[in-house]
């Protein structure tokens, strides 16, 4: 017995305890055991043990058969009969070897790296043969030494204790009844010859446990030293995926929450946004597919969110549009009809055509309504401007266009101050074309003085109109 204890506390010493045992996923384990009995009888308890070998095999997580069988003594002195003095022993010892087979359920409800505490129950036969008996004439049972085979049932609790990946330290405790009173070879009553047990032993699992998936990952745990990836955790980056989903199904990296580094994690591409963790742009819009999510607001699995014909990208990093408008101006044509028959998806006024206006023909004279003069004045006020910019855009529409620029007066004054009134004032109006960027050979200006009067100089009103700006096309 002092030997077997001495190779368990050799082995603890020298196996190392870095590393996870196989507790669970270990398809077949066995074991050494010793026990150290203490007998339940009408005598009194003595030294007796059972030296056990198992082997346990995994049925699921929680729960084990294991088939064990050993050799051991049954000891007890009988401290109830009486003997005559003048016995060879001080010590009136009944010895009886004992050979248990049994089958046990184990139910193992821990999940710990370190333990993995148990329950056990089970059944079993034992062969027991007397081995030693006191030597006393007045008791019966002692005149033959007992023998056969009983049932028995075992039933305790213990621990396995992480030592290395395939080795574990086992510490339990527990109590055998066997259906027999013989195994001290007396019988008195219904007392049956019971014991209780204290048990130290080694465990050794018994298969390579490289196939094993301990995390329930979907990889092996070979796999996984071989990826980098830790067997104990199904996820090792924390990305929302198991290890095995991103070998196996994504191709993604299970070392890198962000395998394409669009600052999404795996986990949210695949299940939350649909869209592909091994690219920044799922739908290749030029729009990486956060900033899609989060700046934009588009759809990264569309390159059209708003459906108006431009890709999303190219309205944000060419064209300043909306991604997700229509029509981002709300001139009523969308986008991307703007962009192809080329005008300002910006600018609502250019929507629609502009209708077309007749030509001036050459000789025709146009009176710009709204360029009127105070009385001896040749200034031109803010309001006139306003009439001029659309005399502007005409001009610059119609490159090809001359014109003359006369200026009229009413008859108040002489008629030669009238004249150069009416002359400066058509040059006024031509110094602002000018300055506008028209070329000034393209204008003459005449002043016909009070010579060509639209209204009646009798009242104020139509003094007001012959103080006006005719233009004529003369070319």
């Amino acid at each position: 017995m002092k030997k077997f204890l001495l190779i368990l506390f050799t082995l603890t010493l020298f196996i190392t305890t870095q590393s996870d045992a196989q507790f669970k996923d270990y398809v077949m384990k066995g074991g050494i055991q010793y026990n150290q009995l203490m007998p339940f009888s009408e005598f009194k308890a003595s030294y007796s043990y059972t030296a056990r070998a198992y082997l346990a095999f995994e049925l699921s997580r929680l729960l084990a058969i294991e088939i064990g069988g050993g050799f051991g003594q049954y000891k007890t002195e009988d401290d109830f009969n009486t003997y005559s003095t003048g016995t060879s022993s001080d010590k009136n010892y009944v010895k009886s070897d004992i050979i248990p087979i049994d089958a046990r359920l184990r139910i193992s409800p821990g999940n710990s790296k370190n333990w993995n505490p148990y329950f056990y129950g089970g059944i079993g036969l034992m062969k027991y043969v007397t081995k030693e008996l006191p030597v006393n004439p007045n008791v019966p049972d002692y005149f033959e030494d007992a023998s056969g085979w009983t049932a028995f049932i075992p039933l305790g609790i213990g621990t396995e204790i992480r030592m290395s990946d395939n080795v574990m330290l086992d510490v339990s405790g527990g109590v055998t009844y066997p259906f027999t009173d013989l195994l001290n070879n007396f019988v008195m009553g219904s007392w049956e010859d019971a014991s209780a047990n204290l048990s130290l032993g080694l465990t050794f699992a018994g298969s390579d446990d490289c196939d094993t998936d301990t995390d329930k990952d979907g990889l092996t745990k070979c796999r996984e030293e071989e990826l980098g990836t830790n067997p104990n955790i199904a996820d090792t980056d924390g990305d929302g995926l198991l290890d095995g989903e991103e070998v196996m199904t994504y191709m993604t990296n299970p070392l890198n929450k962000d395998t394409d580094g669009d600052t999404l994690w795996d986990g949210a591409e695949v299940k939350q946004h649909r869209t592909d963790p091994l690219k920044k742009d799922t739908d290749g819009d030029r729009l990486m597919d956060n900033e899609e999510i989060n700046t934009y607001f588009t759809i990264p699995t569309d390159t059209d969110t708003d459906d108006d014909g431009l890709m999303d990208g190219d309205e944000v990093l060419t064209y300043k549009t909306d991604p997700k408008a229509f029509d981002t101006d709300l001139g009523t044509i969308s986008d991307g009809v703007e962009v192809g028959r080329g005008t300002n998806p910006l600018d609502p006024s250019d929507d629609l055509p502009k209708p077309k206006e007749e030509p001036i023909k050459v000789g025709q004279v146009i009176t710009l309504e709204g360029i009127n003069f105070e009385t001896n004045r040749s200034d031109i006020s803010s309001f006139s401007e306003d009439i001029l910019e659309r005399a502007l855009g005409y001009m610059r529409d119609n490159p090809e266009l001359e014109v003359e620029i006369s200026g009229h007066t009413d008859i108040t004054g002489s008629r030669e101050h009238n004249m150069g009134l009416s002359e400066r004032r058509a040059e006024s109006v031509k110094a602002w074309f000018v300055s506008k960027g028209i070329s000034p050979s393209r204008i003459i200006t005449v002043g016909y003085g009070p010579d060509q009067p639209v209204g009646s100089n009798d009242t104020e009103e139509g003094r007001f109109k012959n103080r006006r700006i005719d233009f004529k096309r003369i070319k």
